[in-house]
């Protein structure tokens, strides 16, 4: 997934913040006001509303001379999917998850671990071991729950 620039996260926060019982979008104008701040010439919105239309950003439908434009994806998929390329990056994906799930506040914890209890109660997967990778003893170091045999030996 493409990273957004400056002025295309300013774009996409406004599209994403757009009031949502407006499910035909936004025009160029209404961002350009929305963004009033930054004092962009209307083509300049104009522009980056296309480009972000040719990433798969946003979609756009016409509407008589002008397009209203929507995003694609909601902010949080957009987020989701950036946590997903970074674990991509290299190295361990285990390892980067773990030490990523270590790093997150008593709260937000709960929240990986009431959304993994959820998925795996709606997809029939064990919730213990799904939840066992956020905050769970390891073996090696690298955030692995103890295999069955392991934890009997501690």
């Amino acid at each position: 997934m493409t990273r957004l620039g400056d002025l295309e996260r300013a774009v996409m926060d406004v599209l994403w913040d757009s009031v949502p019982g407006t499910p035909d979008g936004t025009t160029v104008r209404e961002v350009a006001d929305a963004l009033d701040g930054r004092e962009l010439a209307y083509t300049t919105v104009m522009t980056v509303l296309d480009r972000l239309a040719g990433k798969g950003m946003v979609q756009r439908q016409r509407e008589g001379r002008a397009w209203r434009y929507r995003p694609a994806a909601s902010r949080e998929a957009y987020i989701a999917q950036l946590m997903l390329d970074a674990l991509d990056l290299g190295g361990s994906r285990d390892a980067a998850l773990v030490r990523f799930a270590r790093s997150v506040t008593g709260t937000e914890a709960e929240v990986l671990r009431a959304a993994l209890g959820a998925e795996a109660a709606a997809t029939g997967h064990d919730g213990d071991a799904l939840t066992d990778r956020v905050g769970a003893p390891t073996v090696d170091g690298v955030g692995r729950p103890p295999r069955a045999d392991k934890a009997a030996d501690r």
